[in-house]
């Protein structure tokens, strides 16, 4: 394992960039029951509920606000956030997942809520600044150049708009537990979900950030006992951690 600095991989976002990587891609397509809480995506509906709060409280209430979901997957996070009055396009390359966030919404009869497939590269080209704010959770780490995904959701807030994200930060104890005994021993996500040289410091993506104008206003991590499934906010941050940023 190592500890050098993880850098992107390109200098600039060219218009309709598909920063994508196909098997991943193909991976979340292949989920399985996004809306099973029991299924295989059990960990996402226990972390849910920790995520929503702590995201309501980053942006002082959500009724109202304008906000992109990115990397929404099957819509459980961005269906949440409509129902506590937000208005919400989620985005993802994934479109079987897409399907399925579309149906669903559908089926529950949730408001003020679609979904498109597409990057956020390419939507911040097409609505620069246009949203209060974005989430992006559980997916810089499956992108080739996550600090592509950061700048363009700065792109995308207004001046004063607040970017929430969540991801695996890269020590020996996220490769403990979010791979070894996650996938491996308890079996909590299918094996190859995530690979330690995408994982992420938060120190990477504060600069990432910084550089995008956008500067770090909260560092908090998230704990999960995936035997009693309760999960919570956290001051260590060495394994799963959000970070709330904001554009000044």
């Amino acid at each position: 394992m190592s500890g050098e600095q993880r850098t992107p991989s390109g200098s600039g976002d060219p218009a309709g960039a598909w920063n994508e990587d196909r098997d991943e891609t193909a991976r979340f397509n292949e989920a399985g029951d996004w809306w099973d809480p029991d299924g295989p995506l059990r960990p996402l509906h226990d972390l849910n509920p920790t995520r929503l709060a702590w995201v309501e409280q980053r942006l002082g209430g959500l009724g109202g606000k304008r906000i992109v979901d990115v990397g929404c997957g099957g819509g459980l996070l961005a269906e949440a956030l409509a129902e506590r009055g937000a208005e919400v396009l989620g985005i993802d390359a994934a479109r079987q997942a897409l399907q399925t966030a579309k149906l669903h919404a559908m089926e529950t009869g949730t408001e003020n809520i679609a979904y498109r497939h597409c990057t956020v590269e390419e939507l911040a080209d097409e609505h620069p600044g246009e949203f209060d704010a974005v989430t992006c959770m559980e997916m810089l780490e499956h992108v080739p150049d996550p600090a592509s995904v950061v700048r363009a959701c700065a792109r995308l807030v207004r001046d004063g708009g607040d970017i929430c994200l969540s991801t695996l930060n890269r020590t020996p104890a996220a490769y403990l537990l979010g791979i070894c005994t996650a996938e491996y021993v308890l079996g909590l996500l299918p094996r190859g979900t995530h690979r330690y040289d995408r994982f992420i410091r938060p120190s990477e993506l504060a600069a990432w950030g910084r550089e995008a104008g956008a500067d770090m206003k909260e560092l908090a991590g998230i704990g999960y006992n995936p035997f009693s499934r309760r999960t919570w906010i956290t001051a260590d941050v060495s394994v799963n951690y959000l970070v709330h940023l904001r554009k000044e």
